[in-house]
């Protein structure tokens, strides 16, 4: 029999919030307004279509004095008061007036350990205890989560309330916990009951197991993202008569919009890897997944600085030259100054206002070609690598009961992919000269998705 956990607790203090991290449900309706839920719901997490543990989602408690009143007045040996709980639910099935309080205790009646649910930004106070009074007579395995809703700092007044009615107390953040956070409650879950002990660890295990192959899953999609993006370009048949420079803007407009798109759609495949399918991203243009991949400001942040990429044998040959045609691709037909704001900032960083290889191709039937693409810069992939690292980090490390859009500030980043170890930069900026020259076959795939999730797992310090 896998574990259930009855979440319960006053109104208003963060109750669908533990079950929404700990189920990964973001479907879990959370509310400000007391009272969001109004009936029992059980959320089963599973793994692989293997259920691990149940959570029941429970109203908050309304009118815990009467109930307790209630239980007093037909006060026996200790022995009997589960059943004198049961008894209560029994009796008030239907009542109006303890709908509330029927609905939570019944998970217990059917075996439900408890998890009991207070706000340590909030002040202790005795109506508090009178719920812990109740959940007490249920002789059911307890522990009190001390979650931090607000600013203010009650922990050490409620440790010293919680201590006389729970065998575990746990400070415990249900809108910021990281993975780490979520393992070790659970763990904290196998001492309440000496049952339950393999079914959590068996949970755990799986847990992390699932855990690094979302993260090869995502290595795999960021992979299959850089090497179409390296690859990508937009062709349009030119007429007789037809402006070319107007043509080459347009193209470029829209070599820039399908990158976009793509980096969207990676984005997307990787949070349904991690159940956040319904997550909004901050898209003002302050925060750095915002900053746009084509601007100054998003090679500075995200790719290699020029030191690295020299270092890196990305540059040589190319520089020693003087060839700057060379880094772009040896184009035959290169961008002119009329896409002025468009790429000025992403030829800064070279010294030139040139991004992406454009050519005219001929045609047997006489007609031409005119082709964009596809980006040949050298810190073009470092730069969408950095990008989707970022992204990954906050779709990983973020839990099921935040709610605001995604972000992260601007502030502090700089050259993100220089942070990498010298042997693993050196990997991959051997892996994606071969890709920018075509050479990508099965092995090349999974040799690069092996050197992104190496990068995936190292994190992104400081945020």
């Amino acid at each position: 029999m896998i574990p259930v956990f009855a979440v319960v607790g006053h109104p208003n203090k963060g109750k669908s919030s533990i079950v929404a991290t700990l189920a990964e449900d973001e479907e879990i309706v959370i509310g400000p307004a007391p009272g969001t839920t109004r009936r029992s719901h059980r959320y089963t997490f599973s793994i692989d279509s293997e259920p691990q543990y149940v959570l029941v989602d429970t109203p908050g408690f309304q009118r815990a004095g009467a109930v307790l009143e209630w239980l007093e007045a037909r006060a026996a040996g200790a022995h009997e008061r589960p059943r004198i709980v049961e008894d209560f639910v029994n009796t008030h099935l239907g009542d109006g007036r303890f709908h509330d309080e029927c609905e939570l205790l019944k998970p217990m009646l059917d075996g439900a350990g408890i998890l009991y649910v207070v706000d340590g930004a909030k002040p202790y106070g005795p109506e508090y205890e009178l719920e812990m009074q109740v959940l007490q007579w249920t002789g059911r395995p307890r522990m009190a989560l001390i979650n931090l809703i607000g600013s203010g700092d009650y922990v050490d007044d409620w440790r010293q309330a919680l201590d006389q009615y729970f065998s575990l107390v746990r400070v415990f953040d249900a809108v910021h916990a990281d993975f780490a956070k979520r393992v070790a409650l659970l763990r904290g879950f196998g001492e309440l009951d000496e049952s339950w002990r393999p079914g959590i660890e068996r949970a755990v295990m799986a847990l992390e197991g699932e855990r690094l192959r979302r993260l090869e899953r995502s290595a795999v999609e960021i992979a299959n993202y850089l090497i179409e993006t390296m690859s990508l370009t937009e062709r349009t048949a030119l007429g007789e008569s037809e402006d070319v420079g107007r043509c080459e803007i347009r193209l470029m407009e829209r070599l820039q919009n399908s990158l976009r798109e793509r980096e969207r759609l990676s984005r997307e495949t990787v949070q349904s890897v991690y159940r956040h399918q319904s997550l909004t991203r901050d898209e003002a243009i302050t925060e750095l997944l915002a900053t746009d991949l084509f601007t100054e400001e998003g090679w500075e942040l995200f790719g290699l600085s020029r030191m690295q990429l020299m270092v890196s044998g990305l540059l040589s040959g190319a520089l020693a030259g003087g060839g700057i045609d060379a880094i772009l691709g040896g184009a035959s037909f290169m961008l002119g100054a009329g896409l002025g704001a468009l790429v000025g900032g992403v030829g800064a960083w070279f010294g030139s206002e040139k991004l992406a290889k454009t050519e005219i191709l001929g045609q047997s039937l006489g007609g031409r070609v005119l082709q964009v693409g596809p980006v040949k810069a050298a810190n073009f992939p470092w730069v969408m690598l950095g990008r989707a690292w970022i992204h990954h980090q906050l779709v990983a490390e973020r839990n099921h009961a935040r709610r605001e859009a995604m972000s992260l500030a601007v502030a502090g980043e700089q050259h993100l992919m220089d942070r990498l170890p010298d042997e693993l930069r050196r990997g991959l900026g051997k892996l994606f000269k071969g890709v920018s020259r075509g050479h990508v076959d099965a092995a090349v795939r999974q040799t690069l998705a092996n050197r992104v999730a190496e990068v995936l797992r190292l994190g992104v310090s400081g945020n």
